[in-house]
């Protein structure tokens, strides 16, 4: 899981992180103050832990990100994508709301769809940021929709919806 999204809920010191990643917190650190150089986490005051030392709790500033080119970043890609899984582990399963399309469509309609996906999200995160509102996370990945060697499995039209149907 990604730091980001450990401490959108509640602050955590860089120790609490170690552990909850089940990493070293040296590395956890480095990954922490390179966070807050990018403006991703913010450093609170700090505070006792319980042992008494002083400890800094760091807590996420709600900066959203863009992957662009992150299939050419390998390392970038996995751990946006790690982060995605991370989240969805603490959340639940019951609480994610997915859907997943395949479409064909000719290289001009991609570049319009990915426009008016990129316009969109853009709007809301141009919103004011309400004290009182829920966060909601979107995760958006385009990719091929068949793997290289697979026949077509998109031969249907239409449109599904299988929310609130059992299995």
């Amino acid at each position: 899981m990604g730091v980001p999204g450990l401490i959108v809920r509640r602050r955590q010191s860089n120790a609490e992180l170690a552990a909850r990643l089940g990493r070293d917190p040296a590395t956890t650190l480095h990954h922490v103050r390179r966070l807050v150089a990018h403006g991703f986490l913010v450093a609170q005051p700090a505070r006792r832990g319980a042992r008494g030392s002083r400890e800094i709790p760091y807590r996420s500033t709600g900066l959203s990100w863009s992957l662009d080119d992150a299939g050419r970043h390998e390392p970038v890609a996995e751990a946006g994508l790690e982060a995605f899984l991370g989240e969805v582990a603490d959340v639940g399963r019951a609480a994610l709301d997915q859907t997943r399309l395949v479409l064909r469509l000719p290289p001009e309609r991609v570049a319009a769809l990915r426009a008016e996906l990129d316009e969109l999200l853009g709007r809301y995160v141009a919103e004011p940021v309400l004290p009182a509102a829920e966060p909601l996370a979107v995760y958006l990945a385009l990719y091929p929709g068949d793997p290289p060697g697979e026949t077509d499995r998109t031969a249907a039209r239409g449109t599904w919806d299988t929310r609130g149907q059992d299995d």
